[in-house]
């Protein structure tokens, strides 16, 4: 259904209470939260407040820009705002806000518009929101960290934030959501420092039941956000930057993490216990006992932040000679001119606020406070009567869903691959799968525990040395046909993924998921072998998802059929159209050539054209038309011109290739040209799924590939 050009948008005001509440993080994961629910949210934020002299542009917009791909327009400053209503054109200035506003709006549903922070060094902060709340006839969320309240006084701090809207006029206060919650006490020194916990740390009350404002029709709790230590680490380049540090070796100074910093000037048997992973290391540049125990660390396959040595005392080269291998597995290796105590003293200072360049973080703050939130609630309130869009964020939600409700048994084996090991603990605590590692106990142990990961005792892991035996007759029995002996059948199941595709093939697992250290051949060739397709399947082929930043399309073949006939073309269509609408698109087929319509001739979109009549005809039920060139297919400008009365062009959501070459091509383009996340290939056609990775993969797109793989298996067992 279509929204009326006369229905409003929904506005939210997000109104702090304090300072230092993480309004940015609440405003960003709230876009997140409804956008993953299918509603069009948009951003605005009226005026601009920079904590720091050198921003140069909004972080909020900019932050919102970069995640999502919108243009926003920049806000006013708060001088200009303060300006205005000190010379009483407070409405002057809230015009200006309104055209701000309805910039913002668009085509949106809901818009999230971000307060000021209350701050008594600012005049007029408390008085702009309200009026902007007003103006825009918006509904309030106050955001509040509970700090060291009791409940009864967390109740009189938010009826005091709340008096604020209070006047007839004034728009409703509908909720509070809490962030920060268990935040470390403040005599616990900065968050980055290493500290000893001696005593346990007293349970969070429960806010929902003990709060009198939370009780039936007052306001509504929307969230309660937790404290994340990883969510204000900052990667070690940022460490460098406040330390103005040089850099003797870089390794991966980009991409380390500092979950905290501690100060080495003990002998080496009392520093051990600090060398874990996210740690970053501060240690005289003369104690050269300190700086080889570190490398040592590295070198066993811990993760540290990165090495500060200090006092402008550089290793020597000999010792940074023998110190060379355990550099050279990412060991970031710093020096500054300050004394240990200064650096320490500087990093105890440094800003917790997300680097406007540190896209990576914010996506993790998104997501963190996007799974804190009452979505439900969320999605009924702001409910409109127009169709939900698949966006990429409704799309992983809606996938994590299903999966978690299918409750499948996905083998991974590359299962002492360290982003695996963090893929599946991650697939346990959301519930999306039930993980089986196929390798070592000891070694995958070992490995989780220098990454760091405490890996839950529900998932399985299978040692490929104790069980390979039992699977030497059945594969005998699968391949017999092409003269496969016990012998040879024993040396193939040492590949761990023929094992594990064994497994899946005798009904011990429902998927597999593999490609982090193995090639796509590796990982699809056993599945082709042992797996095969179900009655009336022609072909296998795969299909990629395509996040980009308005919605998800799906293209195929991208990974599998080199040069398919009509036939087999036909045939990847269906099976990608039915794969759209397994993971909720509207499958609209686009049977991609370099001509639209009747408008050229030759082979190649002959071949297209007559796939086109083979899918309709098998498939009635289904929106294809073909051949059409992509813009037609993706743009309706382009398609009200080239193909005014087709079905699919200008809104089509599944784009059928004609060839490997040209969907490989095209899909590499795309990812890489518009940054936009692909998740796949997905492979279609057989009886059991199997899923590869890329070998760049990173742990997100393991746990969803775990998803996808998931879903298919509840799919293919006539589940969904």
């Amino acid at each position: 259904m279509t929204k009326p050009a006369s229905t409003p948008a929904k506005a939210l005001f997000i109104a702090p209470t304090a300072l230092d509440a993480g309004l940015t993080s609440i405003c960003l994961g709230l876009v997140r939260a409804l956008d993953s629910v299918g509603l069009r949210v948009s951003f605005c934020k009226p005026v601009s407040q920079p904590k720091e002299t050198t921003d140069t542009v909004d972080r909020s917009v900019h932050f919102i820009g970069a995640m999502t791909g919108r243009e926003l327009p920049n806000p006013i400053s708060l001088k200009q705002a303060q300006q205005l209503m000190s010379q009483q054109q407070g409405e002057l200035l809230m015009e200006r806000i309104v055209g701000l506003y309805q910039e913002c709006a668009g085509n949106a549903d809901v818009v999230i518009v971000e307060g000021l922070v209350p701050d008594r060094s600012e005049a007029y902060t408390a008085r702009i929101n309200v009026e902007v709340a007003r103006a825009l006839n918006a509904e309030v969320i106050l955001v509040t960290t509970p700090g060291s309240r009791s409940p009864d006084e967390l109740d009189d701090h938010m009826e005091m934030a709340s008096r604020l809207f209070a006047a007839p006029d004034d728009p409703d206060v509908i909720g509070v959501i809490l962030n920060k919650v268990g935040a470390p006490a403040q005599d616990m020194g900065h968050p980055y420092r290493e500290y000893v916990q001696t005593e346990p740390q007293p349970a969070q009350p429960d806010y929902g039941q003990l709060c009198q404002i939370f009780q039936p029709n007052r306001l509504r709790l929307l969230g309660c956000v937790p404290w994340r230590r990883d969510l204000i680490a900052p990667r070690t380049t940022d460490v460098a930057r406040a330390l103005r540090a040089r850099v003797i070796h870089e390794g991966k100074l980009h991409y380390r993490r500092v979950s905290n910093f501690t100060i080495c000037a003990r002998t080496v048997r009392n520093m051990v216990e600090s060398l874990r992973p996210g740690t970053l290391i501060i240690t005289p540049g003369d104690r050269e006992d300190v700086i080889v125990t570190t490398c040592m660390a590295a070198l066993s396959g811990v993760p540290l932040a990165g090495l500060v040595v200090t006092g402008d005392l550089e290793p020597d080269p000999r010792i940074l000679r023998l110190c060379q291998p355990a550099l050279e597995t990412g060991l970031p290796l710093l020096a500054t001119a300050s004394d240990t105590y200064d650096s320490a003293t500087l990093l105890a200072n440094m800003n917790t606020e997300v680097p406007i360049d540190d896209h990576q973080r914010i996506e993790s703050v998104m997501e963190v406070v996007s799974q804190q939130l009452d979505l439900e609630w969320l999605q009924k309130h702001c409910a409109i009567s127009r169709e939900p869009r698949m966006s990429p964020a409704a799309f992983r939600y809606r996938l994590a869903e299903r999966a978690r409700n299918a409750n499948k048994r996905i083998v991974l084996p590359e299962g002492n691959e360290p982003r695996t090991i963090r893929a599946a603990a991650i697939c346990h605590e959301r519930g999306i799968a039930r993980c089986v590692l196929v390798g070592s106990a000891k070694d995958i142990q070992a490995m989780a525990a220098t990454q760091g990961v405490i890996l839950p005792s529900s998932i399985e892991i299978i040692d490929p040395d104790e069980v390979r035996s039992r699977y030497i007759d059945p594969m005998v029995e699968l391949r017999k046909h092409k003269g496969l002996t016990p012998q040879m059948a024993e040396a193939q199941l040492e590949d761990n993924v023929v094992l594990a595709t064994m497994m899946l093939a005798r009904g011990e697992v429902d998927g597999l998921v593999s490609g982090a250290v193995h090639t796509t051949a590796n990982t699809i060739r056993p599945a082709l072998q042992l797996i095969k397709s179900p009655p009336g399947v022609t072909v296998v082929s795969s299909v990629f998802f395509m996040c980009l930043p308005e919605q998800v399309l799906v293209y195929g073949d991208c990974a599998i059929n080199p040069d398919p006939n009509a036939e087999e073309l036909a045939d990847i269509a269906i099976q990608s159209a039915d794969s759209a609408a397994a993971f909720g698109i509207v499958p609209r087929v686009a049977m991609i050539s370099y001509s639209t319509g009747t408008s050229g001739t030759g082979v190649d979109v002959d071949k297209v054209r007559e796939a086109t009549r083979i899918a309709k005809e098998k498939r009635p039920d289904l929106l294809i038309d073909g051949p059409l060139q992509y813009d037609a297919a993706a743009i309706t400008s382009v398609a009200k011109a080239k193909a005014p009365n087709s079905p699919v062009a200008g809104r089509a959501t599944v784009f059928i290739f004609p060839d490997l070459n040209t969907g490989n091509t095209t899909y590499k383009a795309v990812q890489r040209s518009a940054n936009v996340v692909s998740i796949g290939p997905m492979l279609q056609g057989l009886q059991k799924p199997v899923n590869d990775l890329s070998r760049g993969a990173l742990v997100d797109d393991i746990v969803f590939t775990v998803a996808l793989t998931a879903v298919q298996a509840a799919q293919a067992a006539g589940e969904i």
